[in-house]
């Protein structure tokens, strides 16, 4: 089968695995315009201007480009996609002349950064979008330091590559000397147009996912579950209409997953010495893609999360969602090399780079994980768990409110929003199941001990958002006035995505008072995971760490999950709040926030 409507950028059927052949750099041409990437910019080496610079003129162009064999049209700036790397210094005022040289609007979103709101690049609300031929100057001052990044906010622009990276170098210096560094972005590309993978979502949500479960996989967990937990399981699912298998909605039949703007095959290197200390900067860029990062025979040190500080965690892999960033520190003592691996959530695909003493030389790609499945926590039933044995987790006793890893000292400093308010049936009346509004979590639990589906028990340190400490207390003690409750909503057989069981276009504003503290509560009821991004402000995640909340700019909500965090309202505007998956946006999870 097909696309409904033929792809304008090559049609490739949904049997068609895309693995990706060339590199970005060699295949990239602007039509009528040269390559105009220049200091202090970089294009998609991974290795940024070594000084920063606080003056730059960006054009938004067409371009050609061929990733999987076939030549098609890619959005860029300045003749390269993924776009120049800029380099900020704190304290300093940026002034960003942007130019649309496309025949649509454009626009610019800077990801992450405090700034006032006209200048924050979302069309439609304080900022009118970059009409055809003009140019529009973005001028703020930098009162943070750390890994961001910059994307559009016009269409499915940024799906078609543009976006790029942030290093804003802090003003008295890094608190971790490092010896090299690189800027590590992940990306999803596909040749066919995003409106037609709209189309084929809306038609049919299971239209990439090739991975149903099957009367002979019913047999496999026969023998791993027994057949009365089996059957349970299945029924349960069934009387749901629901699959567990649905992980991500675009998976690697059409993604072809890149790193840096290489694909696997290309092989992206980045070359150290023995004994180096080395900053990797990840960014997920990616429009629709979760990614599990470990580098195999590297440990490595997360020393910021979101471009704030937090005190280093040893890890072998993290979890990184569509729109965060992590910076991690590695000091390889041997030549290895050693292969950067991130895996998709769904274990579709990859995108995979090499760290090593010289170039052309390739790290050796492990295989990856099993696939996960969701199981009855990811659909708000926290305490009916019905997944495979293991020894901490026999059959029938579930997960209780996501204690993994956590002992009962540290659950009595996370905050919990009370039960007979937030956690009960009741607390969900004005939600019902419908066109909007598929499923209602009744258990929703706290995850943050969690480090997502997939990533138990893999016998690897992986990170969970309840390891973030920041480094100082948070600027703002008071405590919150009054809390938000918000539900993550929608409906996977008809593909629409909202909160509260509403569209954007269905729902009325969040309207919030300049200088009030507030809590934002969230609950997911739907089982796929959404990173929440709210623009203009910090949100600190309460995650059992007290006044060193880590300060972050996206949030990843679980499936069944409620969780929390505090948001001082310091900054006048229009500003957007939404999922950062590109399709649930554009599709109706989205809030205006006013602030006045």
């Amino acid at each position: 089968m097909t696309s409904l409507y033929p792809a304008k950028g090559g049609v490739l059927t949904r049997r068609r695995f895309v693995t990706g052949i060339g590199a970005w750099g060699a295949l990239l041409t602007a039509p009528g315009r040269s390559s105009r990437a220049q200091s202090p910019m970089t294009g998609p080496t991974g290795q940024p201007a070594a000084t920063p610079s606080t003056r730059f003129d960006l054009g938004i162009e067409r371009l050609h480009a061929n990733i999987t064999g076939h030549r098609v049209r890619a959005v860029g700036i300045n003749g390269t996609t993924p776009a120049p790397i800029l380099r900020w210094r704190q304290g300093d005022t940026v002034e960003l002349n942007v130019t649309n040289h496309l025949h649509e609007e454009s626009s610019i979103h800077w990801h992450g950064i405090r700034l006032p709101a006209p200048m924050d690049g979302v069309p439609g609300l304080s900022f009118a979008g970059i009409a055809p031929g003009t140019t529009f100057t973005y001028r703020f001052r930098l009162h943070q330091s750390g890994t961001y990044w910059y994307h559009s906010h016009s269409g499915f622009q940024e799906q078609k590559g543009l976006y790029g990276a942030i290093i804003i170098d802090p003003k008295h210096g890094e608190p971790h000397p490092f010896d090299r560094e690189y800027v590590m972005l992940l990306s999803d590309w596909t040749d066919v147009d995003p409106a037609d993978i709209v189309s084929n979502l809306k038609f049919d949500s299971d239209y990439y996912n090739f991975r149903q479960r099957t009367v002979g996989t019913l047999f496999h967990d026969m023998r791993r579950q027994g057949m009365g937990a089996a059957l349970h399981d299945r029924l349960q699912w069934g009387a749901m209409n629901m699959a567990p298998t649905d992980i991500l909605d675009v998976s690697g039949i059409i993604y072809t997953y890149l790193l840096n703007g290489q694909s696997p095959q290309a092989n992206w290197t980045g070359l150290f010495q023995p004994g180096e200390r080395i900053r990797l900067r990840f960014i997920n860029a990616s429009s629709m893609t979760l990614f599990d990062v470990r580098i195999p025979g590297l440990e490595m040190t997360v020393i910021q999360a979101d471009g704030n500080d937090v005190e280093p965690v040893g890890v072998d892999e993290f979890r990184i969602g569509t729109a965060e960033t992590y910076d991690v520190l590695v000091t390889p003592q041997g030549p290895g090399p050693y292969t950067v691996f991130a895996q998709a959530e769904d274990r579709t695909g990859y995108a995979r780079g090499t760290l090593a003493t010289q170039a052309g030389v390739s790290g050796p790609v492990p295989p990856m994980d099993p696939r996960p499945l969701r199981t009855m926590t990811d659909m708000g039933m926290g305490h009916m768990d019905m997944r495979a044995p293991t020894p901490s987790h026999p059959v029938g006793m579930g997960k209780m409110a996501g204690m993994d890893g956590m002992d009962m000292g540290h659950m009595a400093h996370m905050h919990m929003p009370p039960p007979h308010r937030h956690g009960s049936p009741a607390a969900h009346t004005h939600l019902r199941p419908g066109v909007e509004v598929q499923s209602v979590a009744m258990m929703p639990i706290n995850r943050l001990a969690e480090p997502g589906d997939g990533l138990e028990h893999n016998g690897r340190r992986v990170l969970t958002y309840a390891d973030l400490r920041a480094t100082v207390a948070g600027a703002d003690p008071r405590s919150p006035s009054r809390e938000i409750t918000l539900h993550l909503t929608g409906n996977m057989e008809r593909f629409i995505w909202g909160f509260d069981g509403r569209k954007f276009s269905e729902a009325e504003p969040i309207r919030l008072a300049l200088g009030e503290r507030v809590r934002f509560i969230v609950t997911n009821d739907t089982m796929m995971e959404h990173p929440v991004h709210l623009h203009g402000f910090w949100s600190e995640l309460e995650n059992g760490q007290g006044d060193y909340r880590p300060y972050k700019h996206t949030i990843i909500v679980k499936p069944g999950e409620r969780l929390s965090y505090l948001v001082t309202v310091d900054e006048p505007g229009m500003w957007a709040y939404h999922c950062h998956l590109l399709y649930h946006m554009e599709l109706g999870m989205f809030r205006t926030v006013i602030v006045s």
